[in-house]
């Protein structure tokens, strides 16, 4: 595995990909968060506050690194950049930061994730502008959606992601995408139980949660061996269709623990958490499932230690 290898972390969010990467020996010399909240759990975690905007960051305020990464909001670029001259069909969406920062460093590699919807989003344009943009900026691009279910996480979440490599003459890049096991772990064993403060009322049950006998929500316990639904940024809203909620606590019926969402999405329990519990859950809600970015970590140092 290649020794000491950089890497820069865009719309880190609270860190997930940068959890990954430095456990297979990556050095972050440099992030970006706009978002106010999450800046502080990342400061909480790594240490240092991450850049704002990344539009307002120059090019010159980036060090050398060797591989991008970014969990990017998806935008509908179709052809109004076009239409309005600008020079690249990017022009004005947040994935044009991407594209400045490869074009201007010209990274080794890169790991762009999404979610899963981008294939088919504005009837799979966008995927088809993101491809045809990277490939003219000399990058062969492998894309596949995973599961982080597969890889040890208690939770279904589908996301895209997307490993880009500079063409090389005469080579052609073939990512190994890491298959991860289809044998699933449970939530149960991450369950906490005689849990205060997380309850959801009697009344609300009533009049809403479990308003039709239609076997929503999902509701957990110690014993379920099953993956739980996908964790959304909205899930302190109490969802009834959406959400997965734990019978426990004084009312039979709560929301789940940071506990529970760090295992849901895969963070070690010493992860600090210094945000309201609505900031908590919108934050591991937009986060990345760690094992799975960590599996395709793995790859792409042995790729970066590849001579071809």
């Amino acid at each position: 595995m290649i020794k000491d290898f950089k890497f820069i972390d865009l719309f880190a969010g609270i860190g997930g990909m940068r959890l990954a990467f430095e456990s297979v020996g990556g050095t972050c010399v440099f992030s970006s968060e706009w978002d106010k909240h999450a800046q502080e759990t990342y400061a909480a975690n790594f240490g240092e506050l991450p850049h704002g905007d990344i539009a307002e960051v120059s090019i010159r305020d980036i060090p050398k690194f060797d591989v991008l990464l970014a969990g990017f909001p998806c935008q509908p670029f179709s052809s109004i950049g076009k239409r309005q001259g600008f020079d690249h069909p990017t022009q004005g969406t947040l994935f044009y930061e991407i594209v400045r920062i490869i074009e201007a460093k010209k990274p080794d590699m890169f790991l762009l994730e999404n979610v899963a919807g981008l294939q088919n989003h504005d009837q799979g344009r966008t995927l088809q502008i993101i491809l045809e943009t990277l490939d003219a900026l000399k990058y062969d691009v492998c894309y596949k959606r995973l599961n982080s279910a597969d890889f040890g996480v208690p939770q279904f979440r589908e996301r895209i992601y997307l490993v880009g490599k500079r063409k090389r003459r005469g080579t052609k890049f073939d990512f190994q995408f890491p298959a991860g096991s289809k044998r699933h772990v449970g939530i149960g064993k991450f369950i906490e139980t005689d849990v205060q403060g997380y309850e959801i009322s009697k009344h609300l049950q009533g009049t809403y949660i479990y308003k039709l006998d239609d076997g929503r929500p999902q509701v957990i316990t110690p014993d379920s061996d099953f993956p739980v639904k996908t964790l959304v940024s909205t899930y302190h809203k109490i969802q009834r269709l959406t959400g997965t909620f734990v019978a426990d606590g004084a009312t039979n019926l709560r929301l789940l623990t940071v506990n529970e969402c760090k295992a849901i999405m895969g963070f070690p329990k010493s992860f600090k958490v210094p945000v309201s519990r609505t900031q908590m859950y919108r934050q591991f809600g937009n986060s990345v499932a760690v094992p799975v970015v960590k599996a395709i970590a793995r790859q792409i140092a042995k790729d970066l230690d590849s001579k071809s």
